[in-house]
C-alpha cells in the first residue's frame, strides 16, 4: 500500500540508548552487509520525506545525527528539535526493528491521514498475561484478545506529537504519551517479523534471517 502523498512525512529513527540487556551498543551491529541502525535508516528514507537519527552524543557527528537525552523520550524531544516545522505527520521508529518493511510505515501514515492522532503496529498475544502487584500476587487476568504487543514504526500527527512532548513527559512509548491527551490512536496489523532487537540471542535470529553466518 502506498502511503498518502498529500502529507509530508519525517521519521525519527531512535539510537540512542546505552543497550545495557544487549551488553554493548547494539545498533551498531553487523546485520548482513550492513549494521542494524542501516536496516532501519534504509526502510525509514524509502518510507519518508526526511530522516532524522538519534545516536548516542559520542556518536552524533560521525553518524550525522542528532545526539540522544538521558532518557528515551528526552531522545525523540532532541530528534523533534531537528524535524522541519511544516512536517504534518512524524513518525518514530526504534533502530533495533531493523526488518520493519515500508509497508507497514505507509499502514500507520495512512491511519494518521484518515484521522487518528496516532497510529501504532500491533501484534495478537498468544500468552496468557497476569497484572501482579509489588509483591508478585496476582491481581487480574485480563482476556488476551483485546490485548496487542505494540511495534515501531508509530505515526503522529505532528503538532500533536510535538505537544505531547512539550510536557516533558516520560515514557517508553510515544503513543503512551498521546493517549493521555485523550487523543485517537489506533492499532493497525504488525509484523511478526518486526521483532526488537534486546538480547543476543535476537542477533542470532537476526543474522539467521538473512542469512549471515
Amino acid at each position: 500500500m502506498l502511503r498518502n502523498s498529500d502529507e509530508k512525512v519525517w521519521t525519527i529513527v531512535v539510537a540512542g540508548g546505552s543497550s545495557q540487556r544487549f551488553g554493548r551498543p547494539k545498533q551498531y551491529e553487523q546485520l548482513g552487509a550492513v549494521r542494524i541502525l542501516d536496516w532501519s535508516m534504509i526502510t525509514a528514507r524509502e518510507a519518508s520525506d526526511g530522516v532524522v537519527l538519534v545516536v548516542p552524543e559520542a556518536d552524533a557527528i560521525i553518524e550525522g545525527g542528532v545526539a540522544g537525552g538521558r532518557s528515551r523520550s528526552e531522545s525523540v524531544r532532541n530528534g523533534l528539535a531537528a524535524v522541519p516545522a511544516d512536517a504534518t505527520i512524524i513518525c518514530v521508529h526504534d533502530a533495533a526493528r531493523p526488518f520493519a518493511s515500508a509497508e507497514l510505515y505507509a499502514d500507520v501514515i495512512n491511519a494518521v491521514a484518515r484521522g487518528a492522532a496516532c497510529a501504532v503496529p500491533g501484534i495478537e498475544v498468544i500468552d496468557t498475561i497476569k497484572v501482579v502487584d509489588s509483591a508478585g500476587a496476582v491481581v487480574s487476568t485480563p482476556d488476551r484478545a483485546s490485548l496487542r504487543a505494540v511495534q515501531t514504526p508509530q505515526a503522529f500527527r505532528a503538532h500533536i506529537l510535538r505537544d505531547a512532548h512539550a510536557a516533558l513527559g516520560e515514557s517508553t512509548d510515544d503513543a503512551m504519551l498521546v493517549e493521555s491527551m485523550g487523543q485517537l490512536v489506533v492499532v493497525v496489523v504488525g509484523h511478526a517479523d518486526n521483532r526488537k532487537i534486546t538480547v543476543p540471542a535476537d542477533i542470532e535470529w537476526a543474522r539467521a534471517k538473512v542469512g549471515q553466518r
